[in-house]
């Protein structure tokens, strides 16, 4: 399971246009990939299927391939197969071009896998991206490094990702900060036929007069509302793991950094321990809900998130890592089954109720010493068990579940 290093936090942090990851982000990063490959043809089929298929329209996949080939002054015939499933992953994307006879004269098969990440048929995986070492790929080996040499772990990313990597994570919360802020101004109904109207404005409003915890709990509320509802309306934002979980990190650190005045270096650090904990999940689990639910999408960043606010509160290394343990082992077993496949209900709701849990296990793992149970690394491996088991009605199919109240 722990035979592959992990990627740089770049592959993590990807900063796009929502609502999807896997379904929107993906799709165009293989479209430009296969252009670049066949530009000559002189007709396209683009064919999707499992996952893919079944909720692409509501998450916008189709319009996301036509608008690559548009730019390039091509059109595509697409083509739909939502009960094919191909062996490697369920979001699969198949591209064909033909030459002035009609016959094939490429064609390539490509995995969106979740966060926005191709995988391409048939090739074998890009080593120069796995930056850390095998021998620290599972957050157990990391805290005994990290004890040893008595780092914290940002200090261990920035040990393998070098100073540079700062550069890409500044940008990362300048995005994220925009998108609260725009969505936080926003109005009106989303798109996508749910006609379900913005909240995060009003809610914001809202917030500002209670007092207390409640008041607090509420504008961390309001915030990761904001940035989910952008990823909705097709707004510009970062993966934190996925489109669909974008909310949780950026609403529960921009609280943080208003509310709490935390400095933007310290948020910055906290941006590099939150990649990594989502990191570790990627490469030993899945953040793609087609594979286990969202369990890995909205699950992984809430333990993103709480691991951060631990950190930025003042936390050890043992406490952000019962934190982010919390964050993930209680989303266990959480399904992906979106209204008419778009990124809305129930994606936006539990972004927000994401980001107030994850308040929540930082205060509870800051109560403790960071001792407890069940490991990290373990839920990983539960998690990657129970969403196997999930059938595949709610794993972002759209098929069953709460997908089917409005069906």
């Amino acid at each position: 399971m722990y035979s592959q290093g992990m990627e740089s936090l770049r592959e993590l942090y990807r900063i796009g246009y929502g609502p999807s990851s896997s379904h929107t982000m993906g799709p165009r990063f293989a479209t430009q990939h296969f252009l670049g490959l066949c530009p000559q043809a002189s007709r396209y089929e683009a064919c999707l299927y499992g996952s893919l298929a079944a909720t692409g329209k509501g998450h916008l996949t189709d319009r996301a391939i036509r608008e690559i080939f548009a730019l390039e002054k091509k059109q595509v015939e697409i083509s739909w197969y939502p009960d094919e499933d191909k062996p490697f992953h369920p979001n699969a994307l198949t591209l064909f071009g033909f030459d002035e006879q009609d016959t094939p004269i490429a064609e390539q098969t490509y995995y969106s896998v979740g966060g926005g990440r191709v995988v391409i048929d048939g090739e074998s995986p890009d080593e120069k991206k796995r930056i850390y070492p095998k021998e620290y790929g599972t957050m157990a080996k990391i805290l005994a490094y990290c004890s040893e040499e008595g780092l914290q772990l940002w200090e261990f990313v920035l040990q393998f990702e070098g100073p540079e990597i700062m550069d890409h994570i500044n940008e990362v919360w300048t995005v994220m900060c925009d998108a609260v802020e725009a969505g936080i101004n926003a109005e009106g109904v989303l798109p996508g036929g749910l006609k379900l109207a913005r909240k995060a404005s009003q809610y914001n409003s809202k917030a500002g007069e209670f007092t207390g915890p409640l008041g607090n709990t509420a504008i961390a509320i309001s915030y990761a509302l904001a940035v989910s509802e952008e990823n909705a309306g097709g707004g510009k934002i970062v993966t934190a793991p996925t489109c669909g979980s974008c909310g949780v990190l950026p609403g529960v650190l921009y609280y943080l950094f208003k509310h709490y005045k935390v400095s933007k270096v310290k948020i910055l650090r906290a941006l590099l321990t939150a990649g990594l904990i989502g990191n570790l999940v990627k490469t030993n689990g899945s953040i793609s809900g087609a594979e286990v639910g969202c369990q890995g999408e909205v699950g992984v960043a809430c333990a993103m998130a709480s691991g951060a606010a631990t950190q930025v509160l003042g936390g050890t290394i043992h406490q952000i890592e019962y934190a982010a343990e919390m964050g993930l082992e209680h989303h266990l077993g959480l399904t992906c089954d979106p209204m008419r496949g778009l990124v809305q209900i129930p994606c936006i709701e539990r972004n927000a109720l994401g980001a107030m849990r994850s308040i929540d296990h930082c205060t509870f793992a800051l109560l403790g010493d960071g001792r407890h149970k069940v490991s990290f690394d373990s839920v990983v491996e539960v998690m990657m068990e129970t969403g196997q088991a999930l059938p595949s009605l709610y794993r972002e199919t759209s098929k069953g579940g709460l997908a089917k109240v409005l069906a």
